[in-house]
């Protein structure tokens, strides 16, 4: 016949429940954590990709307007010459 013995009952539910609180800390853990990294890229500066995008158009279509003037000029130039 075998007996349980009260000893490893009560040690496996002390597992347990040391497993339950330990998987408790590490998700609370990585809350903290996430929202402490939320909150340092909230205060820098840095742009979304959609931003980012944006703004390199506008660089892009301003340097081929440049071109354009600088070869509109240099053929002007070259008229009056």
């Amino acid at each position: 016949m075998q007996t349980r013995n009260k000893f490893f009952d009560d040690m496996s539910q002390l597992m347990t429940n040391a497993m339950g609180v330990a998987q408790g800390a590490k998700t609370e853990a990585e809350t903290a954590m996430s929202g402490m990294v939320d909150r340092w890229l909230a205060s820098r500066d840095f742009v979304t990709r959609d931003e980012f995008d944006a703004v390199r158009a506008m660089a892009q279509k301003a340097r081929e307007e440049n071109d354009a003037l600088a070869a509109r000029l240099a053929a002007l130039e070259g008229k009056s010459k």
